[in-house]
């Protein structure tokens, strides 16, 4: 996220115009292993059609322990327009959201992480659905772009955690 808190096209593959705003960071060594420690105790991840799209596009062929693990995981994507998916172990969302979220959170198992993806972050968060919030801030401001917390939205979180990683990027943990 910027500092402005937009999560749109952070490596710029979306075409909004962005471009790779992520780019000239590095998470450094300790930023990549929260992230390898993130993925490796998920047990699914959740995307919206863009996100997915963009993920598709990147991990299959990687071979690397972190793309391994990607590819390995079951994949929800919620779309009402795509009619195939070319990721393995993916399954599209194409009507009720909500209680496809509902049902997959009843069912025993680690985290669902949701990579970026804001307008499942955007239908889930006003109903309380996500239950922790990761948010890699990096320090730049774009001054644009489709954000984390949408105008209106309002809710009170949890303070959990805060470190710093390399080129001044901050994680910060809410849980609800």
């Amino acid at each position: 996220m910027s500092l402005d808190g937009v999560i749109e096209d952070p490596v710029g593959m979306e075409g909004s115009g962005l471009g790779d705003w992520t780019g000239p960071f590095s998470r450094g060594p300790e930023g990549d292993k929260f992230k390898q420690v993130e993925l490796v105790q998920a047990d699914a991840l959740f995307f919206g059609r863009v996100t997915y799209d963009g993920f598709a596009a990147v991990w299959p062929p990687l071979k690397d322990e972190f793309a391994l693990r990607m590819n390995s995981l079951p994949k929800y994507v919620a779309s009402r327009t795509l009619k195939n998916v070319t990721w393995n172990n993916t399954k599209i969302i194409g009507g009720d959201l909500v209680g496809e979220v509902k049902s997959l959170k009843a069912e025993p198992g680690g985290d669902i992480l949701i990579y970026g993806s804001a307008s499942i972050v955007h239908a889930l968060m006003p109903l309380r659905l996500i239950d922790e919030y990761r948010v890699m801030v990096y320090p730049i401001v774009l001054g644009r772009g489709k954000r984390l917390f949408p105008q209106g939205t309002q809710t009170i979180m949890t303070f959990a955690e805060c470190r710093t990683f390399n080129d001044g990027i901050v994680l910060l943990r809410y849980v609800i």
